[in-house]
């Protein structure tokens, strides 16, 4: 199976991608050479298109997300080396099983000079909380009972009961400035406290950021930052090799070892905390309420072919859980679903199900590493055991918009990563009243809300152990295996490695 592995991955449209390299390049040179970036300007290559550059609507972590915490400011943020420390908030602390209070740094104001304090700061949440706004953020919010004003540097955020991941899950959200929004359009405009000022956005082609010379909380490293759309990963590595990208992700293995041996640019890689799956839509038909066939699936595909054959063996196969080691709450005791299609075919016949069955794959493109290979290799197998799975290749913005508004198809590929490193947000993603779950199942959910609903880590522990349990034995994915997280840098810069998706302008060191 390997060979055929090798055959379908090795089967890239090469004369397409070539010419998509060579306008890319003669697009950019001119700008190149007119622009001979210096030592004080740094380019992002982004692999995909920011979305919005609204925090409140803002969850792919590797785009919207990170292009916001250059514009704006949280309370805390997560490191390089996985801890939290405090951006706007100086400390912060429990109050029992109900309550976390949160000091905050005096005379922080937003460009205007309009305060960031409690005030604003219970302003954002309560407008991500009110179902009128229709943040895609607001689950992340339902625990929480009340936002309490104590002074102008003090907030308090109750909640409903424990909520131990609180401090984790505020580093994603951002804060606008209330009176600023009552004039303006925040998904195109931006006017944050963070270490950059928005200088130009052409959408689904580049972001251009100029330091924001009022930020107290976070100083700017470059005199400009431009982040480039550039999908095709092998644009992404010719744009590291000429010098005109500084920091590029996702880029094929092979090139990794190219790069570092040109002498022109550095490459590596770092594990990753993202997960790839092939998502299923539990609440369509074929696959609603037939759990063996959504076991049968797993059992069609073989994923440590796939780690073998298409990530030289750097990658990790999926424990029958979207978690990795790397969070807490992983569960050591599963075991993935192991290559047997006569297994599959078994248990195909046990669910009723007659072949051809045909169902239909969606494949977002220019996101995820391989995502075009990694689609037919699992459609070939697929079909190995008799169910016929169409490909729909999709631009990744316009699946997202699918996919965030409950209209995902029977299944489609996916990789998915929490930055809060947390099982709480990560299986959260699969809770049923989350808008891209995907899956309602009730024992889950209250495993979910058990290791929620306490701040003891063994306690914790054993509710996901739970939680992840059945939800390999439930299946809602095809389990397939955490990807490497690839990068490259140009020799200017050195860039402080990290597999959790966050791509910061302040990770980036001068040499």
């Amino acid at each position: 199976m390997v060979t055929t592995i090798s055959k379908l991955a090795g089967a890239a449209p090469g004369s397409l991608r070539s010419l998509t390299v060579a306008a890319w390049l003669g697009a950019s040179l001119a700008g190149a050479l007119a622009s001979s970036a210096s030592a004080e300007t740094l380019t992002i290559a982004l692999s995909s298109t920011v979305n919005t550059l609204d925090p409140t609507q803002a969850q792919v972590v590797g785009t919207d997300v990170s292009v916001a915490t250059h514009l704006y400011s949280p309370l805390v943020a997560r490191g390089p080396d996985g801890k939290l420390y405090g951006v706007l908030a100086e400390n912060w602390q429990p109050e029992g099983d109900s309550a976390w209070l949160f000091n905050l740094k005096p005379g922080v104001t937003f460009p205007g000079g309009e305060p960031l304090d409690a005030e604003a700061v219970k302003w954002n949440i309560d407008r991500i909380r009110n179902p009128e706004t229709k943040s895609r953020n607001r689950s992340w919010f339902d625990p929480v009972s009340e936002v309490e004003v104590v002074s102008p540097t003090q907030v308090r955020i109750k909640t409903k009961g424990p909520y131990p991941t609180l401090p984790d899950q505020l580093s994603m959200i951002f804060f606008l400035s209330p009176e600023w929004m009552k004039t303006h359009n925040p998904a195109t405009e931006a006017y944050g406290t963070g270490p950059y000022k928005l200088k130009q956005f052409v959408a689904g082609d580049r972001l251009v950021l100029e330091p924001n010379d009022k930020a107290v909380l976070e100083k700017p490293t470059f005199d400009e930052v431009t982040m480039r759309v550039i999908p095709e990963a092998s644009a992404r590595v010719a744009g590291i090799l000429a010098g005109e990208v500084d920091l590029a992700f996702d880029l094929p293995l092979e090139d990794v070892e190219r790069i570092k041996k040109s002498g022109r640019a550095d490459a590596g890689w770092v594990p990753s905390s993202r997960s790839m799956v092939v998502r299923m839509n539990t609440l369509k038909a074929p696959l609603a309420g037939n759990t063996k066939l959504r076991q049968a699936l797993n059992y069609a595909v073989d994923k440590e072919g796939m780690v073998e054959a298409m990530l030289g063996g750097l990658g990790t196969v999926s424990q029958c859980q979207i978690l990795t080691p790397a969070y807490f709450g992983f569960n050591q005791d599963l075991k993935p679903y192991p290559y047997d299609p006569a297994k599959a075919k078994q248990l195909l016949k046990e669910a009723g199900v007659t072949t051809p069955l045909k169902i239909e794959l969606e494949v977002p493109l220019n996101r995820y590493f391989m995502a075009s290979e990694i689609g037919q290799i699992v459609a070939g197998q697929l079909q190995e055991v008799g169910v016929e799975a169409t490909i729909k290749e999709m631009d990744f913005g316009a699946w997202v918009k699918t996919y965030a508004g409950r209209d995902m198809g029977q299944m489609a590929l996916l990789g998915q990563a929490w930055p809060t490193l947390d099982a709480d947000g990560m299986l959260g993603l699969y809770a049923a009243a989350n808008p891209t779950a995907y899956f309602d199942d009730k024992p889950f959910d209250e495993a979910l809300k058990a290791g929620r609903g306490t701040t003891d880590p063994a306690k914790r522990l054993e509710a996901y152990k739970t939680a992840t349990g059945r939800m390999c034995e439930e299946a809602p994915v095809i389990f397939l295996f955490a990807q490497p997280f690839t990068y490259g840098t140009s020799k200017k810069v050195t860039w402080k490695a990290r597999g959790d998706d966050w791509v910061r302008a302040t990770d980036v060191v001068k040499k």
